[in-house]
């Protein structure tokens, strides 16, 4: 029997994977890209907010003509400018006497720059706040010192913003990452439900239930299982005409052998001993080699048979035999046990068999059958002489016989071993438990 390696796994098994892996390595490049677009697109909006908001501290900026003191004009619309520590902050100072802030940063200070700018950057704050400032330094009558007008303003509704949107992208991902899991999974098992229908027929057709696979597939599929369904006729056909032409063989040889044996008596009784043994030679490998090629030998093709209904004729002829012997023939076959051999090698298993059996038992030969390990195994025992290890060992060679006093071409269980091995089955010799020879012989495919 062939075991799947199961390193190669299924086709569904490896789409599923492939499409996991897809999915894996796709949507967080995705969620990345798009977390990153937000960011910035968030981060130059806010700075074009913090700039428009820049200009009009710029505009609300006026110089009193006389004394050159500077105030602002208005508040700039915003409340949180009145609101201490509230993380929106102005500031204008020249770094020596001059400064004026907002009412948010109480009495805290932003850095001075240094450079005139305007100036972009990210600086610590009150209470450890982290503030996007934007700078500009002004030449002012009356001032020697340049005049820097900066506006600085929170990060955490921008951060807090951003965080939002990630958090919801990711979770919306995810969603989608199972969704497309899902109708992937549903794709794959719709895809490929044709190859599973004909795994199926295939079994069926492995199994014997069928003879044919079903063509009604999909375009590709349909040829492949009427291409296999050509190649499964093939091999009947030539397991027909070999059986046939075995058969053919065995009738025209069995005349010019008589023949022969018939004009051996005509001859000098030491010439007459040479060829009779000599035809009796050619008579015993021209029954081997038929009987081997008339065999079906495989279980693949073959139909489940009732073993019963099969064997049924072949052990009452032998039983009406036993009888005149004087041999009890004892069996127990159970009438539902099935098995998937060609009926016309079950027969001839069991027959000869059977025939050898009873050649050797003095009272009484039991057979039966029972299903185990997968298959049917074939237990015959007999209260003959039985066989030493050394003759359980050579006579299932071809044409041994270990009485030449009686009939017979020594081809019985010679047979039933290429038989028994042309199905992948087992033949065991043993010593009966009624003192002669026990016989067991396990096929595969029983149920």
């Amino acid at each position: 029997m062939t075991v799947a390696d199961p390193r190669r796994g299924t086709l569904a098994r490896r789409l599923i994977v492939a499409s996991i892996i897809l999915v894996l390595v796709i949507v967080p490049i995705v969620g990345l890209g798009l977390s990153y677009s937000f960011r910035e697109s968030t981060s130059a909006s806010f700075d074009e907010r913090l700039m428009s908001m820049h200009k009009v501290l710029l505009t609300s900026l006026e110089q009193d003509p006389l004394s050159g003191e500077l105030r602002i004009r208005d508040r700039l619309g915003d409340s949180r400018f009145e609101r201490v520590f509230s993380g929106w902050y102005w500031q204008i100072s020249d770094g020596n006497t001059l400064t004026h802030v907002s009412r948010s940063l109480w009495d805290q200070r932003l850095p001075f720059p240094t450079t005139p700018g305007p100036n972009w950057g990210t600086i610590e704050g009150p209470r450890d706040q982290s503030l996007r400032v934007v700078d500009q330094a002004l030449r002012l009558p009356n001032h020697s010192d340049p005049v820097h007008v900066t506006l600085a303003v929170s990060r955490r509704e921008l951060n807090a913003e951003v965080a939002r949107f990630e958090w919801l992208l990711w979770l919306s991902l995810v969603a989608l990452s199972v969704l497309l899991l899902a109708g992937l999974a549903l794709q794959i098992r719709w895809g490929l439900a044709p190859l599973r229908a004909l795994h199926s027929d295939l079994r069926s057709v492995k199994s014997g239930q069928h003879e044919r696979l079903d063509t009604e597939l999909p375009g590709e599929l349909a040829e492949l299982a009427e291409t296999m369904n050509e190649v499964l006729d093939h091999d009947r056909r030539l397991i027909e005409r070999g059986r046939s032409a075995a058969g053919n063989l065995a009738h025209a040889l069995k005349t010019p052998v008589s023949v022969l044996q018939a004009q051996s008596e005509r001859l000098p009784e030491v010439e007459r001993r040479q060829v009779r043994d000599e035809v009796a030679r050619i008579d015993a490998a021209v029954r081997h080699h038929l009987a081997r090629a008339s065999a079906a030998g495989s279980a693949a093709l073959a139909a489940r048979i009732e073993i019963l209904k099969v064997i049924e004729p072949v052990v009452s002829g032998l039983e009406r035999l036993a009888g005149r012997r004087g041999v009890s023939l004892e069996r127990e076959i159970p009438a539902d046990l099935k098995l998937r051999v060609d009926p016309q090698d079950l027969q001839e298993l069991t027959g000869n068999l059977l025939e050898n059996a009873l050649d050797w038992a003095r009272s009484r030969v039991v057979l039966s059958f029972r299903l185990t390990d997968g298959g049917v195994c074939m237990h015959l025992e007999d209260d003959g002489p039985g066989m030493s290890e050394e003759q359980r060992g050579a006579v299932l060679e071809r044409g041994v016989r270990l009485d030449e006093q009686r009939p017979g071409s020594g081809l019985g269980l010679a047979i039933v071993g290429d038989l028994v091995s042309l199905y992948g089955g087992r033949l065991e010799l043993r010593e009966s438990s009624l003192g002669g020879l026990s016989v067991e012989v396990w096929l595969p495919g029983g149920g």
